[in-house]
């Protein structure tokens, strides 16, 4: 017989003693607890081990999320706020669905119901990756049989769908006006504690994101070499221990340096920079660009902003990678949207020699009887070689006579 005992917890402890074998295990339900015992010892009697396996217990498709997260845990790599967001949301919505039941056709509707939620591709795409992530990984690495096939061709069929895509680069720069304006409406804002402005012009002269500015440490720069290390900065390849050494620079119209001076007797005694919570910085932003109805602009496009203006600058892929953080230089391509006004500007070093190309008519041109046409006709510059292209044209004429007469 199943023995029970209360720990001081308020937890059960659950003791099975059969044939010789002995096993235990705490649940937090005594109900919990006298179905484990019963179990056992069926188990027990059958032959079979008392301790059942951790794997042979995953049935459905939140079992195998929960064990990739236990996993990732215990190699000190959890998921991440954006990951952990999706991976939970898949929970909800997925938990329950047997592994048996994870069907190409399931996932595309699976998918076609995103859509009708208002999911975009790029969405759906980060819920597909998500679920061939945590089927993939209980396979490699507890040899959970669960086919990887069936996810891969829902990927394709939502791809031919349209319900699946990679995301359109943004190419949204904030216009002077727009960034003065906010300025203004932030300087003038007595309500407004996090000091959005300053935090907008230090944006724009370092390319950080939001988290980034937010995270940065006194004790983390160098007066001397107006540098900055920023912390963790975030990589695809490599989240955790990604410190990088930005410089403070004056370049892009705003000068960093100037605007940390200009921050410290605001910081208090806080060690770090700016002491405010990133998710606070956002949402200021888009309040502030709904009330000055400014459309489509995000905190995150000062970073396109600063980068493009390092372009602008003169700076090179290499040096404007330096300030951005970016280690694959093809990823800096999306950041970079200069002003097609802005080339009127740009003096080439080398400019190519020219062809000494005539003014005149050419033979196709007389041919065409374009060269009759006033209006059409381009003016003759006064060279030998505009007399001899000339020529042809009166011949043209007395042919023209000679055949009307």
């Amino acid at each position: 017989m199943p023995t029970f005992k209360q720990l001081p917890s308020g937890n059960w402890r659950a003791q099975v003693r059969r044939k010789g074998v002995y096993a235990s295990e705490t649940f937090r339900r005594h109900k919990d607890a006298q179905e484990w015992a019963l179990a056992t010892e069926r188990r027990i009697d059958l032959g079979e081990p008392a301790t059942r396996s951790k794997i042979k217990d995953l049935t459905t498709l939140g079992d195998l999320i929960d064990l990739h997260v236990t996993d990732m845990k215990e190699v000190l790599r959890a998921p991440r706020r954006s990951k952990a967001f999706t991976l939970d949301a898949l929970k909800t919505k997925l938990g329950k669905l047997k592994l048996k039941d994870l069907t190409r056709e399931r996932l595309i509707q699976f998918g076609k119901d995103r859509a009708k939620e208002g999911a975009g591709p790029v969405t759906i795409s980060m819920d597909i990756g998500y679920i061939k992530l945590v089927v993939s990984h209980a396979a490699a690495v507890h040899g959970v049989r669960v086919p990887v096939e069936p996810i891969d061709l829902a990927r394709i069929a939502l791809k031919r769908l349209g319900l699946v895509g990679k995301g359109r680069e943004r190419d949204r720069r904030p216009t002077l006006d727009e960034l003065q304006s906010l300025a203004d409406y932030f300087a003038s804002n007595s309500r407004q504690i996090i000091p959005l402005g300053r935090i907008m012009r230090f944006a724009v002269a370092t390319a950080m994101r939001q988290d980034e500015i937010c995270r940065i440490r006194w004790e983390d720069i160098d007066a001397k070499a107006r540098t900055v290390i920023v912390r963790d900065r975030k990589d695809p390849r490599d989240k955790n221990g990604n410190d990088q050494k930005v410089p403070l620079l004056d370049v892009t119209g705003f000068d960093a340096w100037a605007i940390l001076e200009e921050q410290k007797p605001f910081s208090g005694n806080s060690s770090l920079v700016f002491p405010y919570n990133g998710r606070s910085v956002g949402t200021a932003f888009r309040r502030a660009c709904k009330e000055l109805s400014i459309k489509d602009l995000k905190f995150h496009d000062l970073r396109h902003e600063a980068a493009s203006r390092l372009f602008e600058a003169g700076f090179t892929i290499e040096q404007a990678a330096l300030v951005t953080g970016h280690k694959d230089w093809k990823m800096l391509k999306r950041y970079t949207h200069l002003r097609p006004e802005h080339l009127r500007s740009i003096k080439p070093k080398n400019i190519p020699t020219s062809l000494d190309i005539p003014t005149g008519p050419t033979p196709a041109d007389i041919a065409l009887g374009a060269w009759s046409n006033p209006e059409r006709r381009a003016p003759q510059p006064n060279s030998a070689h505009a007399s001899q292209v000339a020529k042809p044209h009166l011949e043209h004429e007395a042919l023209s006579l000679s055949a009307s007469i």
